[in-house]
């Protein structure tokens, strides 16, 4: 298969809240907006959209809100955005920044529609975890 593009589509009660959020926060701007559908882009290029959850176009069976989604953001310095995300922007932290031996520095905050976002930069593993690493994961290992 040849994706030319893969990216989170998720599905909320108020996709303008979410987007929104990932706007003024995360960095992103909005590529398309209806009130039922919001795609965003980064400077990067990394996409994320939203979806109105019990939109015709979710199959019923499957229309309802996002619920146990983390999305995972690395950054260069997750100290200097636990700053300006939490302690100066006062955003719902649910996870304090610490460092975790599987090699991440990152704290987790609760989004705007049931999502969590992970705020993460990469640290060398430790102990157990060292070896965990392939060498397709640039940052971890030895």
């Amino acid at each position: 298969m040849d994706v030319s593009s893969c990216y989170p589509v998720i599905a909320v009660e108020d996709v303008a809240e979410a987007a929104g959020f990932a706007r003024s926060w995360l960095g992103f701007r909005t590529t398309f907006a209806s009130d039922w559908y919001v795609s965003l882009v980064d400077d990067h290029g990394h996409e994320l959209a939203f979806l109105r959850w019990d939109h015709e176009t979710v199959p019923a069976g499957h229309r309802r809100p996002v619920a146990g989604l983390l999305v995972n953001l690395e950054v260069d310095d997750v100290d200097d955005q636990w700053e300006r995300l939490v302690v100066r922007g006062g955003l719902p932290c649910v996870r304090d920044i610490r460092t975790e031996d599987f090699g991440q520095r990152h704290f987790i905050l609760a989004a705007p529609g049931g999502y969590l976002v992970d705020v993460i930069t990469n640290v060398p593993a430790t102990g157990r975890y060292v070896t965990a690493y392939t060498d397709a994961a640039p940052g971890h290992g030895p």
